[in-house]
């Protein structure tokens, strides 16, 4: 098994963008379903706000961010090479270091609100 994350964030898309990719509340337990039914992602979360939507993501393989990324374009009807750009990827213990970062209100646009920590419980 292998950990995955894909995601985008205020540092890394416009606006514009962030917002075709965002997963509303009501729709993440119908969306988690779809990522996970296939044989490639055993486990998901997906951590959707206003500034991020990130996938952190146990895979059959270290190629499991592929899978990943196709869940995102199918689900959200985007052209991979128009959203490709605006990912970033991380494998391993990076992923949780980043996630930590994410938590901690490190990574958000203003250092120190406490409203994505919530969002992650």
């Amino acid at each position: 098994m292998h950990l995955t994350m894909v995601g985008l964030s205020h540092k890394t898309a416009p606006i514009e963008i962030r917002e075709k990719l965002t997963f509303p509340a009501h729709r993440q337990e119908e969306a988690l379903a779809l990522l996970t039914s296939g044989p490639q992602v055993a486990e998901a979360v997906i951590l959707s706000t206003c500034n991020r939507t990130e996938v952190y993501a146990v895979t059959a393989t270290d190629e499991g961010s592929g899978a990943v990324i196709d869940f995102l374009c199918d689900y959200h009807d985007i052209d991979r090479h128009d959203l490709v750009r605006y990912l970033y990827i991380s494998d391993g213990e990076p992923v949780v270091r980043h996630l930590f970062r994410v938590v901690a209100s490190l990574d958000s646009m203003i250092v120190g609100e406490a409203q994505i920590l919530g969002q992650v419980k």
